[in-house]
């Protein structure tokens, strides 16, 4: 298990965006960075994993969907420091889109809960700060996606 609070080096993430009919799909962290909040679903690469994997893997492993063909979309730097300025979190972001090719969609592994969201809606949730900022930035691309078979 690699240790993500106050690490030795920044972690290497991937999100998935996952989006059908104009809605993208966000999921509530279950735990820390960010309990509480919204943002795509994913998480950190293993050992010997390649991020495309990873994507493909955490998808399943936090919402029971099966994806194929990750397409980089974006890198978001997420970084954290505590009250004396020591790195408390320190994430390196690589965000995919992905196409839905099977599977029951259900909340699971580190997500508290899943939503469909339309485009006008995520900026009313309360997203993580890099989930914001990926948001913001690619929004307009983002619009243009469909996961769905």
């Amino acid at each position: 298990m690699v240790n993500r609070l106050y690490p030795e080096q920044p972690l290497v993430g991937i999100g998935a965006v996952i989006v059908c009919n104009g809605r993208i799909l966000l999921e509530k962290r279950k735990g820390e960075p960010g309990r509480g909040k919204w943002s795509i679903p994913g998480g950190i690469v293993e050992l010997g994993e390649s991020a495309e994997q990873t994507v493909i893997r955490e998808v399943k492993e936090e919402t029971n969907l099966e994806v194929e063909k990750p397409k980089l979309v974006d890198v978001v730097n997420s970084l954290t420091l505590d009250e004396h300025g020591k790195v408390k979190y320190h994430f390196i972001i690589v965000d995919y889109f992905v196409k839905i090719k099977g599977g029951a969609l259900e909340a699971a592994d580190d997500a508290a809960e899943l939503k469909w969201i339309t485009f006008g809606e995520v900026e009313n949730y309360e997203l993580t700060d890099s989930s914001r900022e990926f948001f913001h930035d690619n929004r307009k691309k983002l619009e243009k996606f469909n996961s769905c078979l």
